[in-house]
């Protein structure tokens, strides 16, 4: 095992959109977990069991192939499928997950106003916002210096971002006479998210500017991974207007935003990896 202190080598582009695909879909189960909790998400059987599936494939796909023993994917959440052994802490809390995700789609139904659908939704909720809130040490090196740097911001920010992208995808795909709930209400709070998801990678980036200084290549990554990440999306959100184009948008926003954030956690983790191999050569 590696020494989960030290930044290890980033992992592959597939590896890194399946961990971003899984947090958007932990992202999908909270915000929809909360609607169902509060009872202002759409009424409808089918309204709650998309999203559900869909937060499932996002969250079951990497540790499916690392089951299967994927060279590309090594381990997950801290957990080596392939060797056997209990699970990670982090693995756990994931798996967790799924009972109240299971006991949400056996009890959605018409209204969804049944007190056992909202308890679950509640406890879906208060387990996907668990498992996003708890970061592993081998996450360090994605994390924020000093003392914010205890609170894994930035994946929590993300899945409320990015699951919050493919959830409107689901809302806006829906029968108008059963939604519940202003769309303006969603994109302010998206934009929200966005612009807080902005704010602290504003202050993370900063801890690692010196080991990119000079490289016109990374500055370019970076500002096209900003583009993929929040302008486009945003454009998106902003662009919404009830018809039945707005699928296609929130589709191509929600895909925008984890190819950005993909790219943003690879760039990431590249350059602390550069910075710790430039401070062993000088020191």
């Amino acid at each position: 095992m590696p020494d989960e202190t030290r930044p290890t080598a980033p992992a592959g582009w597939t590896a890194t959109v399946l961990r971003t695909l899984a947090i958007c879909g932990h992202g999908i189960w909270t915000l929809l977990g909360l609607g169902l909790a509060l009872g202002v998400y759409s009424s409808g059987r089918g309204e709650s069991l998309v999203p559900l599936l869909l937060g499932a494939v996002f969250a079951s796909a990497g540790p499916l192939l690392a089951s299967l023993g994927a060279p590309w994917l090594r381990g997950w959440t801290g957990w080596w499928i392939e060797r056997g052994g209990w699970p990670s802490r982090e693995a756990m809390l994931a798996l967790a997950t799924y009972l109240p995700m299971l006991g949400v789609a056996g009890l959605a139904r018409g209204s969804n106003d049944f007190w056992a659908t909202r308890l679950l939704g509640a406890v879906l909720a208060a387990c996907s916002l668990a498992s996003m809130a708890y970061a592993a040490p081998t996450r360090r090196v994605h994390r924020l210096p000093g003392l914010l740097g205890r609170l894994p911001l930035g994946r929590m920010i993300t899945s409320w971002y990015g699951g919050g992208l493919w959830l409107l995808l689901c809302v806006v795909s829906q029968d108008p006479a059963v939604r519940t709930g202003d769309i303006r209400a969603w994109v302010a709070g998206l934009l929200l998210a966005a612009l807080l998801l902005v704010v602290v990678e504003g202050l993370r980036w900063p801890s690692i500017a010196g080991a990119a200084a000079g490289r016109h290549a990374w500055w370019m990554r970076r500002s096209a991974a900003a583009l993929l990440t929040y302008a486009l999306p945003c454009l998106g959100l902003l662009m919404l207007h009830g018809s039945s184009g707005d699928r296609w948008l929130m589709l191509a926003a929600a895909l925008s935003c984890v190819l950005g954030r993909s790219l943003e956690r690879r760039l990431y983790a590249n350059s602390v990896r550069n910075r710790g191999t430039a401070a062993t050569d000088t020191g």
